[in-house]
């Protein structure tokens, strides 16, 4: 009887220790930066690993008043490509703490 209380016992301390690792993880993909690109890298877009816009940066050459569209595209292309980025090295990072938890690689966490 008291055997499976030990093994409850080491179940919540794994347990604690995972929320203490995805805490832990989740600061550290506010510090990760990933770019993304348009137009030949014309228009770049920065973003945090979380997915957070955090910077833009636009190539003088594109500013045309007739291809307002096209600069308008270029821009929400940048940024959709920063934030697929943001999202695959979060689940990078994801997938690197299941793994060192011994869960399997694609699990996906938070429950």
């Amino acid at each position: 009887m008291f055997k499976g209380m030990g093994d409850m016992a080491k179940m919540m301390k794994a347990a604690k220790d995972m929320q203490s690792k995805m805490a832990e993880m989740q600061d550290d993909l506010e510090n990760v930066t990933v770019t993304g690109e348009s137009g030949a890298g014309l228009v770049k877009a920065t973003a945090t690993a979380k997915g957070i816009l955090t910077g833009l940066d636009i190539d003088p050459s594109i500013f045309h008043p007739d291809e307002k569209e096209v600069v308008e595209d270029l821009i929400l292309a940048a940024i959709k490509d920063a934030q697929a980025k943001a999202a695959q090295k979060s689940q990078e990072e994801m997938g690197k703490l299941t793994e060192g938890l011994g869960l399997p690689a694609d699990m996906k966490l938070p429950f």
